[in-house]
């Protein structure tokens, strides 16, 4: 007798699902491309990865150095420094040295020395310290007055920041109006802060004296609109082509960035308002 597939009984069938054939597949493994194949697809995707992510790391760091630089670098000062740094942001009249920064070569390019071995180099030391100063005689000058509070304190810490984002910004729109070269953020943002160092002098004359202080607000503006207008000729001058050095629309614009310290620190000053 046959069974259901019509084979005589005791003959032993294949699995269901599994028909035979007489040709056989063959698998990964008796196929002599296939791990070939793989290693080459597995070496070529390492290798893209590598460079892509290579590149992609150069690209970073490449902009980080355009245009933050190294933040290390700006806080390689001494007491010297300071000392000297500070006479020439409040008295630049009196600074007969030259105001170009001292340059090296380091590593096939050419590169600027630290503040400890340049005056005209710019720090973050100097502007952090003396925007903390501003803010501890905002304190003190809040408590004579009698409006001290941690509100009060904090309103004229953000007016602060805001004052010192904003000279950063006038100094880069600045730098970009003037066609000058690519500098680095952090040097504006020193160039930015250095304005604190004169406003703390005029708190502290509104401190002993309120007349002395009207006296001294005016200088300080003066003294700070005299520094930023030479240290920004030096760092665009030196980035531009001669032909374009003494157009007059530099002219104005640097006017416009020694008069725009007048309203700049008479609002900051304006403590207890």
């Amino acid at each position: 007798m046959y069974n259901s597939y019509g084979n005589p009984p005791g003959m032993q069938m294949p699995p269901t699902g599994q028909m035979p054939s007489g040709h056989p597949q063959p698998g990964q493994f008796d196929n002599p491309f296939y791990g070939a194949g793989s290693g080459l697809i597995r070496t070529g995707l390492g290798a893209y990865g590598e460079r892509f992510l290579g590149s992609s790391s150069e690209f970073m760091q490449s902009n980080i150095n355009r245009y933050l630089s190294n933040p290390q670098y700006y806080f390689h000062v001494n007491d010297q420094y300071v000392r000297n740094k500070l006479k020439v942001i409040l008295f630049p009249f009196l600074h007969r040295g030259h105001w170009t920064r001292i340059s090296e070569p380091v590593g096939g390019r050419l590169s600027y020395k630290p503040p400890i071995f340049d005056i005209n180099a710019p720090d973050l030391y100097i502007p952090f310290m003396a925007f903390g100063s501003f803010i501890i005689l905002a304190g003190f000058t809040l408590g004579f007055m009698g409006k001290f509070s941690p509100e009060a304190i904090n309103l004229q810490f953000t007016r602060g920041l805001i004052g010192w984002a904003l000279q950063t910004v006038i100094l880069k729109g600045l730098v970009y109006l003037m066609g000058g070269g690519e500098v680095p953020l952090l040097d504006l943002v020193a160039y930015g802060g250095y304005l604190f160092a004169g406003l703390s002098l005029a708190v502290v004359s509104r401190l002993l004296s309120a007349y002395s202080y009207y006296v001294m607000m005016p200088w300080m503006s003066l003294c700070m609109g005299v520094f930023l207008v030479r240290t920004m000729k030096r760092v665009l001058f030196t980035e531009m082509r001669s032909s374009e050095r003494h157009s007059s629309r530099q002219h104005y614009f640097l006017l416009f960035l020694a008069i725009a310290q007048f309203p700049l620190f008479f609002w900051l000053g304006n403590i207890g308002a």
